[in-house]
């Protein structure tokens, strides 16, 4: 038997939500500011499945992901087909020029060691990675407007 522990972390981003899109939509690119995930494939013959691997130097896992629904600077949202149980939504909030960003994942783990990732302590950790993955994405949106500014001027 499993139970499903769940985790929502939002972020305040100073950047359009046309160039926050852009950059989450990228699946792929995700490795980047995602601290366990170690890889992204997005299928070429089924664009709506994606083979993710996370790792964390002590364990690894694989799944496929199904991208349920699409709606453009609203939301992604998926679940897993197979391999690690697992899903979510990405939701983004436009503020006119600025934007947040919530993230919340949801994972099957078997019920003995839910008591335990449920605690306190643990679900901090979780949700503490989770939080500075969305930092981690919050700088490179940064740079990446400061990049897209520098060469609007130059151009």
């Amino acid at each position: 038997m499993a139970d499903w522990l769940e985790h929502s972390v939002y972020v305040d981003l100073d950047v359009p939500i046309d160039l926050v899109w852009a950059l989450w939509s990228d699946l792929e690119e995700m490795p980047k500011w995602m601290k366990w995930i170690d890889s992204v494939q997005v299928l070429a013959d089924k664009p709506e499945l994606s083979r993710w691997k996370l790792a964390s130097g002590i364990w690894e896992f694989t799944w496929l992901s199904r991208t349920l629904s699409v709606i453009p600077h609203q939301i992604l949202q998926w679940e897993s087909v197979d391999g690690l149980p697992n899903r979510g939504a990405i939701r983004f909030y436009d503020h006119k020029g600025t934007s947040t960003v919530k993230m919340t994942i949801a994972y099957a783990v078997p019920r003995v060691l839910a008591r335990l990732m449920d605690s306190g302590f643990l679900r901090r950790i979780v949700e503490s990675t989770l939080q500075a993955d969305l930092e981690r994405f919050r700088q490179y949106a940064m740079a990446m407007k400061t990049q897209q500014a520098e060469s609007s001027r130059i151009g």
